[in-house]
């Protein structure tokens, strides 16, 4: 990509969307367009379609749509599959419209299967039952992904495919409700830590087994792709370590400085058993992530301290 071409990040204040938008500027990106407040409502075809023929974005990674932890998925199925079928084909679709020359869509380790032979690999895609905790949600990522797939079929269109791994970082959704597990944790130990709690208590067995990635590791690896990758087949995007939830939940009470228990409920769903990507293609390219895991948590959680206003205590990491 050319440092002054027209980039737009579609969802630029999600978690993956803002970290793409501050690597592209550090990375000397200077025509980033649609940013808040100028970005269209993404479910709205009429917004989207007006905004790319007015804008004519060469450039667009695709990182829209919402998202939640297990608890937001069981409540909130139809409304999550709808949004982002909903952004999934406005955006594409108006990219195609308007010449975009490369898009780059994030999808969602959730498209695997619930039994996918571990390192997942692309070939697993759809070959066998999703996990019932996010199906909706994963349906339609997976509906994403085959879009692009039928734009490049049919028309010729440079529209590719990224599956990240279990992403967290700066600027992530800290309520209890419906976050993922890293920044769930991290708010739970936090307001214990403060409190002074016997214990924390963390939904599942602690058993299952996720891989993780920075989000902005995660978005130089996004502009990496944009720059040397071109095929219709999605590529992995992980950074390589997988920790069972027991063992995140150790890590981030220590970075924390929490000095209680953890208890863990047997009785609320694990989900997938285990979560790792075959990312071996991305790195045999020569990406690698740039952050140790240990320091993007205790960025994040600084993050938190500073900026959350979920959570009105104040403390310090130790």
């Amino acid at each position: 990509m050319d440092k002054n071409a027209k980039i737009y990040v579609a969802g630029g204040q999600t978690l993956i969307g803002a970290a793409l938008l501050r690597q592209l500027e550090r990375q000397g990106y200077c025509h980033l367009i649609g940013t808040l407040p100028a970005e269209p409502n993404l479910a709205d075809r009429e917004q989207v379609s007006d905004f790319f023929a007015q804008n004519k974005p060469e450039y667009v990674f695709l990182a829209a749509g919402k998202s939640g932890g297990i608890s937001a998925n069981q409540k909130y199925p139809a409304e999550l599959m709808l949004d982002n079928l909903l952004v999934i084909c406005n955006v594409i679709d108006s990219a195609y419209h308007s010449g975009v020359k490369k898009l780059l869509y994030l999808a969602s380790s959730c498209s695997y299967p619930k039994h996918s032979p571990q390192p997942m690999q692309v070939e697993s895609l759809m070959t066998g039952t999703l996990e019932p905790t996010n199906e909706a949600y994963a349906v339609a990522k997976i509906a994403g992904i085959k879009l692009c797939q039928a734009y490049h079929q049919q028309y010729g269109a440079n529209f590719i495919s990224g599956i990240p791994a279990n992403a967290f970082g700066i600027g992530d959704d800290f309520s209890l409700e419906e976050s993922h597990v890293i920044p769930a944790l991290i708010r739970k130990m936090h307001e214990a830590k403060i409190a002074s709690a016997e214990f924390v208590e963390i939904w599942g067995t602690g058993t299952p087994r996720r891989e993780f990635i920075f989000a902005d590791d995660l978005a130089n690896a996004c502009i990496f792709i944009a720059d040397k990758y071109d095929e219709p087949t999605p590529i992995n995007i992980g950074g390589g370590l997988d920790l069972s939830v027991k063992e995140l939940a150790e890590l981030i009470k220590e970075a924390i400085g929490y000095r209680g228990k953890l208890r863990f409920d047997a009785s609320k769903p694990d989900g997938m058993p285990l979560k790792a990507l075959d990312s071996s293609k991305l790195k045999s390219m020569g990406w690698q992530p740039q952050i140790s895991f240990r320091a993007a948590v205790e960025a994040t959680y600084d993050w938190f301290l500073t900026n959350s206003q979920a959570n009105v205590l104040t403390g310090h990491r130790g």
